[in-house]
């Protein structure tokens, strides 16, 4: 498919652009243009999101920080329009061909409704492109969807990572209890954990089971006999992390090493 694309946009999440960059990149030529989205970036710290926007100009690769649920920027639709044969030189006249990578939820299906309209029918077959490929014909392009890939080769830690962002199910991982005690004591080392005092009103000091108990009290997730259970509190952590109710959280910045590195 590669030599039928002028354009692969490469989705991440904002929060962990490191952590979430697409194991397919390396499948494609150094010739083709890739440009990164970071999706999510109402849900990130915009400090952060400015140096990883600066990190990627540095190295020469495009970078578009967006809240894909607002929609897209009108200079980024003429930015994809503008790599079409159509308007070079060339006597080539088509639309810009693009496909959209990325980890499983980062944004992938928005961004693509978001390039062809939510109930964009696909085109036919191209020529010289693998058999099915799914193309979905827009305004400025037309895109190749993918499905969301995980690097079946990489650090388990990392898997556990992304299982605090729901870029991977939880509960195929470990379990919720073990992924938000493991979550608690990131968040505590890098100067995090005060989103949960923010949101929550709790005392964040102490171990990160003691930490992960206050917040089961709190939202009353407890087991017969008053206990609480950390199974559903952990969840209840993971999910409110996930979906912003804890605030702007970035968990990565460019000079730090990989973030998985540092867990047991």
């Amino acid at each position: 498919m590669a030599g039928a694309l002028d354009l692969l946009l490469e989705v991440r999440d904002a929060r962990a652009p490191m952590l979430t960059m697409s194991p397919v990149l390396d499948n494609f030529p150094d010739s083709l243009s890739i440009w990164t989205i970071l999706s999510k970036s109402d849900l990130a710290d915009p400090d952060a999101t400015s140096e990883w926007l600066r990190h990627f100009k540095d190295r020469g690769r495009p970078a578009w920080a967006l809240d894909l649920r607002r929609g897209i920027p009108d200079s980024l639709k003429r930015a994809i329009s503008s790599l079409s044969p159509a308007s070079s030189s060339k006597k080539i006249y088509r639309e810009t061909r693009a496909a959209v990578v990325g980890t499983p939820n980062v944004g992938k299906s928005m961004l693509l409704n978001r390039l062809v309209g939510r109930h964009a029918a696909a085109v036919g077959g191209i020529p010289g492109v693998t058999r099915g490929v799914s193309w979905f014909k827009g305004q400025e392009c037309i895109v190749a969807d993918s499905p969301g890939i995980l690097d079946p080769r990489g650090d388990a830690r990392a898997h556990r990572m992304l299982a605090w962002l729901s870029s991977t199910r939880g509960q195929v991982i470990g379990s919720w209890e073990t992924l938000a005690r493991e979550c608690l004591d990131f968040l505590q080392r890098h100067g995090l954990a005060s989103c949960l005092a923010d949101a929550w009103g709790i005392d964040i000091s102490g171990a990160p089971e003691d930490v992960l108990e206050r917040i089961g009290k709190r939202l009353g997730k407890l087991a017969a006999g008053g206990a609480v259970n950390l199974e559903e509190s952990g969840r209840a952590m993971l999910d409110a992390l996930s979906n912003g109710k804890l605030g702007r959280i970035s968990i990565e910045r460019p000079r730090d090493p990989n973030p998985w590195s540092e867990l047991a």
